[in-house]
């Protein structure tokens, strides 16, 4: 049984020998991240009326959708075959040790799907879920696993000053919360464009000069730069492991999978079925490899860009927060894609 209230273990040689693998693996050709949608009776991976704690805006089931295809797809890799989530052989292997999810709603989506696949496994096991400021921990005190997530949308800090809220694109301040942490995934990308109400800050500043504004893009990068120099410098890869969720894409546009007359993600049943996406990867995406490759400890791109373009039918649509009022084709619904992003995780850890 669980519960919500409101108000961290060294690492074995064995992890040290699993970033090693980690490259291994895709080294010798096994690319998970190339390959395509494959109709799957047995999947999804667990049941979302029986995971309590979704929040509403990913309960696309409880909300009302009532075509479930979108639940019955497996990623098949074009090279290899992904081992199947197994969720009680996760958390024996995380026995002690702690995961934290880095980012905005998108790791959020994240979080909660891990949550769910590993509830799913041990349905009786005790678990508790507790919020302190940003951060929300999932605990199963069986296993003492953590499941954590730190909400910080641009990973840099925007901190409230006499001018107003500053944007810090070389500051990571609020990293001391993830040190010691022994798997870590980071992202962001999705409030970079953000402007009027929405947006969180009123300046830029970089090196000590202080701006009303920039080119996001070059922002976004210079923040990347900040975050992967944080990671050089207080991550020790033989301890904890890294990884960068990627890019979560949008379905706005049906132009962009060749179907013009598509205005968004709303009525889309079923995923591109090949391995290409007509549109091409969004710019972003190359600025996080540019950086990543440049990086002096390792940190590995779980590359989910492009099997999550495919996926244009996984969306929330008016299954949302916000229902008919609103169209959301930026998350997605659990369960769903990102219980696949979890998935490939699972094969590049384990």
């Amino acid at each position: 049984m669980g519960h919500w209230v409101d108000s961290n273990s060294p690492f074995s040689s064995y992890f040290g020998l699993l970033v090693l693998l980690i490259v291994f693996c895709c080294a010798n050709g096994c690319d998970l991240f190339t390959g395509k949608w494959v109709l799957d009776p047995s999947y999804p991976l667990y049941s979302a009326s029986a995971c309590p704690f979704v929040q509403k805006e990913f309960s696309c089931q409880k909300n009302g959708r009532q075509d479930l295809g979108y639940t019955q797809y497996r990623w098949q890799p074009l090279d290899c075959s992904l081992t199947r989530f197994d969720g009680l052989k996760f958390l024996q292997k995380f026995r002690g040790k702690s995961i934290m999810f880095v980012g905005d709603s998108l790791s959020l989506n994240q979080w909660q799907s891990l949550t769910c696949m590993l509830h799913s496994a041990v349905p009786t096991a005790r678990f508790n879920i507790t919020r302190v400021n940003d951060v929300s921990t999932f605990v199963f005190p069986d296993f003492d696993v953590k499941v954590m997530l730190d909400r910080s949308v641009y990973l840099v800090d925007v901190v409230r000053e006499k001018i107003g809220r500053v944007l810090k694109l070389d500051s990571i301040q609020s990293g001391k919360l993830w040190k010691g942490i022994d798997m870590l995934i980071f992202n962001t990308w999705h409030w970079w464009y953000r402007r009027g109400p929405t947006q969180p800050w009123d300046f830029i500043e970089y090196q000590g000069v202080i701006k009303k504004d920039m080119d996001r893009m070059q922002a976004f990068e210079i923040a990347l730069n900040t975050w992967a120099g944080w990671v050089d410098a207080n991550v020790d890869p033989s301890k904890s492991l890294v990884f960068f969720q990627g890019i979560s894409p949008s379905h706005y546009n049906g132009t962009l999978w060749g179907e013009p007359k598509a205005k968004s993600c709303l009525g889309q049943k079923q995923p591109l079925l090949g391995t290409t996406y007509p549109g091409g990867l969004p710019p972003p995406v190359h600025v996080v490899k540019r950086v990543i490759g440049k990086m002096k400890r390792l940190a590995t791109l779980l590359d989910i860009t492009l099997l999550s373009l495919l996926r244009k039918d996984g969306h929330p649509s008016i299954y949302g927060l916000t229902g008919s009022t609103g169209l959301d084709c930026s998350h997605w619904c659990l369960a769903g894609v990102p219980d696949t992003w979890n998935e490939l995780l699972y094969n590049l850890i384990l």
